[in-house]
């Protein structure tokens, strides 16, 4: 008999069925077994009653172990209580593997411990789903720009400079010459954006931060799309339809996973376009009135962001932020040249900047100037300054964090279980 995904069990109420997958927990009722089998595609309640199936099947169904692979065969019942709509009244059990000592048990674990078994604590209903909705929210990001005439370009992993010229960089040698793992691919795809119009990149990005907070990963995933022509209020625009398409995806996509993550949907149904908008200027004032201790000048931090985004009910875009705290290729606002054409866009209910963007200088004279403002070695970007020496044209792009928009959705405590095998400041392993 074929086998059926889990998923799919709604389809065959009243039919006989055989599904592959694993044991995920099992309990006993007298002469009544209750299995809650996994197979990857969710979860499904198998019954064994005594009385219908031989003894040595009850025997073999009641020696099941946790996490122990097996085939399964039985008949599809509607069940209103069950999550799916349905259950499954069990005929026959044919094991593959009896495992024994499974280390993550029902019982409380700590994060350390479970951490230590990632490649274990990913079988768990909650990391599954969350495995689930992050892959949703690529599913729904690449749709988006694929079908808003997007190209999407791979630029490269290892550069010979740091995009914005901090430190935080991971050196390495690629033979006997200096380069780094990226932190960006954002200078590649202005390259691109000259040659295609309007490109994205998908891939890993790396900071060598010594953080231990919530929100940050040593290793994350960066969508970077990079637009030709596009000026910074069209790029927000871009931004806010973006984000709005990702939610609306997966609340339409997703309803079993966020149901066993518990998140409040409400609060997801309220990101509708337009988004909240502020100046820094506003901003500023804002915090120094609710009496949070900042000046002019400074950079926001986490309780700053906080703050700021618990006065709104859905993101909330704070632009013209002051040149001096933000990267040399942002260009200046033409009415106020202390400030620049960027927007920070702060998530609800306190998850901070899921993206950073701007307009970006277009002109020659201009960058060679910030070259020399950020000490930036004017040799090591000649390529970069080539894209305003032939065919410059106004253009403006950002970056979407996928990590941390994984924690906001699925309204996650820390960024550790958004992806499959998180890198942080003092984990390497698994």
């Amino acid at each position: 008999m074929e086998t059926v995904w889990i998923q799919s069990l709604p389809n065959y109420v009243e039919q006989t069925v055989t599904i592959h997958g694993w044991v995920h927990q099992k309990r006993s009722s007298g002469k009544i077994l209750f299995l809650q089998l996994r197979d990857g595609t969710g979860f499904i309640q198998g019954v064994v009653a005594k009385d219908e199936i031989s003894e040595e099947m009850f025997d073999v169904v009641n020696s099941l172990t946790q996490e122990t692979s097996l085939y399964v065969t039985g008949v599809v019942r509607a069940d209103e209580r069950a999550p799916s709509g349905v259950e499954l009244s069990i005929i026959n059990v044919d094991v593959v593997h009896l495992t024994h000592d499974y280390p993550i048990t029902p019982k409380a674990h700590g994060v350390d411990f479970l951490m230590d078994h990632r490649h274990l604590w990913i079988r768990a209903p909650r990391q599954r789903a969350i495995l689930k909705i992050r892959a949703e929210i690529i599913k729904a990001i690449r749709a988006f720009l694929d079908s808003h005439d997007f190209t999407q370009v791979d630029p490269p992993i290892l550069t010979p400079s740091s995009c914005e010229g901090t430190t935080n960089l991971f050196h390495t040698k690629y033979f006997d010459e200096d380069a780094y793992l990226t932190q960006s691919g954002q200078l590649y795809m202005e390259s691109a954006a000259m040659a295609l119009g309007r490109v994205y990149s998908f891939g890993p990005t790396f900071r060598a931060e010594k953080s231990k907070t919530r929100r940050h990963l040593i290793e994350f995933w960066m969508i970077e799309p990079e637009m030709a022509f596009v000026t910074h209020e069209e790029s927000i625009q871009i931004q806010e339809a973006l984000i709005q398409a990702i939610v609306s995806h997966v609340l339409s996509t997703c309803k079993l996973e966020l149901h066993t993550l518990g998140r409040d949907l409400t609060k997801l149904q309220k990101v509708l376009e337009p988004f909240a908008r502020i100046t820094y200027d506003e901003a500023i004032t804002f915090l120094q009135q609710t009496g949070q201790e900042i000046t002019w000048g400074e950079d926001f931090g986490s309780p700053h962001e906080t703050a700021i985004a618990e006065h709104f009910d859905r993101p909330v875009f704070v632009e013209k932020y002051p040149a001096s705290i933000k990267a040399f290729y942002m260009k200046p606002d033409p009415t106020r040249e202390e400030v620049v054409l960027c927007a920070d866009l702060l998530a609800p209910e306190g998850y901070g900047e899921i993206i950073g963007g701007s307009q970006r200088i277009d002109d020659a004279d201009l960058l060679q100037e910030r070259f020399s403002q950020h000490d930036l070695s004017e040799s090591d970007y000649a390529w970069y300054l080539d894209l305003r020496r032939y065919g410059s044209v106004p253009h403006s792009g950002f970056g979407l964090g996928l990590e941390r928009t994984v924690a906001w959705i699925c309204g996650l405590e820390h960024v550790r279980e958004t992806i499959t095998f998180p890198r942080l400041l003092y984990r390497l392993y698994p």
